[in-house]
């Protein structure tokens, strides 16, 4: 039975401890056998599902982030119900015989939006993960709110949850030693009694950087377990908390795949070192909504809207080679039968589907209402808008042809003159267009430029967390920068476009489902849009790949007439296709490091 009362003793004994280097669970050894599930990359009708195929796979153990934007995405109004209802994961998880590993750090990383930090926050500051007093008093809100749920649910008072981390990978960003006894106090001040951890990747500096006091050293890697082992400190168990069997994807490149060898014998050389593990991912799951995040290497890389990473337990729950591996390495850990494996899941018949066109892009933006005017364009922190398109709108003088450039562009912008489709600009590629005024060479003309830009994704790694979207610094005609910018926030739910249809924007197909089952979707002849089902927005398509399916799970239909919208915002296709399986682009072997 797991305690509720709020006044529970801190002096309650930690489920799992260590002592010469060996790991303990109530005092007898013991291995984690992990796996990441997301909780917020799954339909939270499919919880159960995964779970059980986690443990079917040899799991005694889930390990999930807590994402902070997917709970707060308004400040003061964190939610906890729903599909944002962690207490709920976490006890199916206990039920089902799993372990929980909870790493709650308000910077997750995760490939994720933001890193997981709401935009509310790092539209105020960029001082994030530091001992900033804004940053800190957000972080102290944010775990007065998140954690007294967590504390009741902890091993020590008949919970699963076993160890909870402190940061996430900090070795890799800052120096910043005080944030890291901070955030350990804060956990321990707020009942947190479970083993506390760290994990950094497996250099020197990594390692001294990212650890803490009171908070046991773990690694994260795809290679390197020998590394690991010289880092080590004396008599600490040896951890991967994330053993990195796949990879994810960024648009434009290939999709990301390793080998069910190559990711075996790395686990079973850690298991042969005496090691635990947790498996990142078990299962990926999708970047469902606009919640992908993005890296920059030099220029900015977006991540697909699949999560798939290639792991053992697939986007739509179906396993393979990988499954069968870690089955066999995990078993001996045991001291019975593994539990089965539930029944694959079940798929639509593949068919084909008409679009129907509803609104071009310019005339869906024009039937919004539009704030007021605005000396310069604002960026989408200012608006108070997070992820999603901003139609941004002035009217101008033009003399002859006239050179648009955008400063600060993020990410990509389409450029309408007088309504008529005139460019599409990139942050890390064209950043300018000749427009020209459709006047004789000479005469001054009066325009309406429309600016439509997305935010492709916000960067989740690295010093450029938190930077913003939208257009930074102005839009120059000429040398002249242009002023009087009205705003229009394309609606994301709700949707009701209205406007002429044309070869962009919005267009519909109508479904008839006999059983609700799960889809992948594809839009042949689509270049770049979003997808809702029943209206629920399950992500991107983009015609530069990898991947051409997007998941589209069973509890999103529902027996009858269905119906799926898709906002292309560079040419629509003429019709949707039903598959039965994925197709996740060209593959590239990973191995990490």
């Amino acid at each position: 039975m797991v305690a509720t009362d709020s006044t529970i003793s801190v002096d309650s004994v930690a489920a799992l401890t260590y002592r010469d280097s060996v790991m303990l669970r109530n005092g007898r050894p013991h291995r984690m056998l992990a796996g990441a599930v997301h909780y917020f990359r799954v339909h939270p009708d499919q919880w159960e599902d995964r779970l059980r195929r986690l443990a079917a796979m040899g799991a005694n153990t889930v390990d999930t982030y807590i994402a902070w934007n997917f709970h707060e995405e308004t400040e003061g109004a964190p939610q906890f119900d729903g599909w944002r209802d962690v207490e709920r994961f976490i006890r199916l998880a206990g039920e089902v015989g799993l372990d929980v590993y909870v790493r709650p750090s308000p910077y997750i990383c995760a490939e994720w939006s933001n890193g997981g930090l709401p935009t509310w926050l790092t539209g105020r500051t960029r001082s994030v993960r530091s001992s900033d007093p804004a940053y800190r008093e957000a972080v102290a809100t944010w775990y007065d709110a998140l954690l007294p749920r967590l504390v009741p649910l902890q091993a020590a008072y008949g919970g699963p949850i076993v160890a909870v981390q402190v940061e996430n990978e900090y070795g890799s960003f800052g120096s910043d030693h005080e944030h890291l006894e901070h955030q350990r106090d804060l956990l321990r001040q707020h009942g947190i009694v479970e083993l506390l951890t760290t994990a950094d990747g497996i250099t020197e500096g990594m390692q001294a950087h990212g650890s803490i006091d009171g908070a046991m050293p773990s690694f994260t890697f795809g290679t390197g377990v020998a590394e690991a082992v010289r880092l080590l400190p004396d008599a600490t168990p040896l951890l991967c908390s994330e053993l990195w069997g796949g990879w994810f994807d960024h648009w434009g490149e290939r999709h990301h795949v390793r080998s069910a060898a190559s990711m075996i014998s790395t686990v079973d050389e850690l298991l042969a070192a005496g090691g635990s593990v947790s498996l990142y991912m078990a299962h990926g799951g999708t970047n469902f909504g606009l919640w992908n995040g993005a890296n920059w290497d030099g220029a900015l890389q977006p991540t697909a809207t699949s999560y798939d990473s290639d792991a053992p337990i697939s986007e739509d729950g179906r396993v393979g080679a990988k499954f069968d591996a870690l089955r066999e390495s995990f078993a001996p850990f045991h001291d019975g039968p593994l539990p089965e494996l539930p029944p694959e899941p079940r798929f639509q018949a593949p068919q084909t589907v008409q679009l129907s066109a509803e609104a071009s892009l310019i005339s869906a933006v024009r039937s919004l209402s539009a704030g007021p005017a605005l000396p310069n364009p604002a960026t989408f922190e200012e608006l108070g808008v997070s992820e999603g398109i901003v139609a941004y709108e002035t009217s101008a003088i033009l003399h002859g042809e006239t050179v648009l450039a955008i400063k600060g562009l993020h990410d990509r912008a389409t450029v309408f003159l007088d309504g008529e489709r005139v460019a599409t600009l990139e942050r890390d590629g064209e950043t300018s267009t000749v427009l020209h005024s459709g006047a004789p060479h000479g005469d001054i003309h009066s325009a309406v430029i429309t600016i439509v830009v997305e935010n492709l994704g916000r960067i989740n790694y690295g010093p450029k967390i938190g930077e913003h979207k939208g257009i930074l610094d102005g839009v120059l005609l000429g040398r002249r920068y242009a002023h009087g910018w009205t705003h229009r926030v394309l609606p994301l739910a709700d949707l009701t476009p209205t406007g002429q249809p044309g070869t962009d924007g919005y267009a519909t197909a109508a479904l008839d489902v006999v059983e609700p089952a799960d889809a992948w979707l594809a839009f042949p002849d689509g270049v770049k849009g979003m997808v809702w089902v029943n209206g629920f927005l399950i992500g991107r398509y983009w015609n530069i790949g990898p991947q051409t399916t997007l998941y589209a799970p069973a509890p999103l239909w529902r027996a009858g007439r269905n119906e799926v919208r898709i906002l292309d915002l560079d040419k629509l296709g003429a019709t949707l296709e039903v598959r039965d399986q994925p197709e996740l682009g060209e593959v590239e072997e990973f191995i990490g490091s």
